[in-house]
């Protein structure tokens, strides 16, 4: 598991931000471990916040770009994709971190990644930040979008 080396998270100043939680309706378990976690970052940190939900992780670049369009300061992105039979799990996964990327970009603003790429279900399990889990990936990515926008705020003065 990628968690070795993983940076310090918690004690944010997020008063004054608004962030958009996008979140994929596929494996609702994980998912919605991801989103509590985010949603206890962005609390913590006393962000203004709120959940959008979207059908799956393909649609979360789209949903960025409205969500920045509508004023956000960041986005926290989470989606599980799990590997099947077929190339379609490298072509939503690769499509959609470039979606995210381009969007993050092309705004300016932070995209917290929390797109879960998986093998199998129990990796998901394992990083959805629920209890017995090894990870909490969407407070991860939470934390991350909040540093990074008090950064892009700190840089822009």
């Amino acid at each position: 598991m990628s968690g070795a080396g993983a940076p310090t998270t918690g004690d944010i100043d997020g008063r004054g931000l608004n962030v958009v939680v996008i979140a994929g309706t596929w494996h609702e378990i994980i998912s919605n471990g991801l989103i509590a976690g985010a949603q206890r970052v962005l609390d913590a940190a006393g962000a203004s916040h709120r959940l959008v939900r979207v059908p799956g992780s393909f649609e979360l670049a789209v949903a960025a770009q409205a969500a920045f369009a509508g004023g956000a300061d960041a986005v926290v992105a989470l989606g599980v994709i799990i590997r099947g039979g077929t190339p379609h799990f490298e072509y939503v996964s690769a499509a959609t971190t470039d979606g995210l990327t381009r969007v993050s970009l092309d705004a300016g603003k932070p995209v917290g990644f929390g797109l879960l790429t998986l093998d199998d279900e129990k990796q998901g399990l394992d990083r959805a930040g629920l209890e017995g889990s090894k990870e909490d990936k969407g407070a991860e990515a939470a934390d991350a979008a909040l540093r990074t926008a008090l950064v892009i705020k700190d840089l822009l003065g």
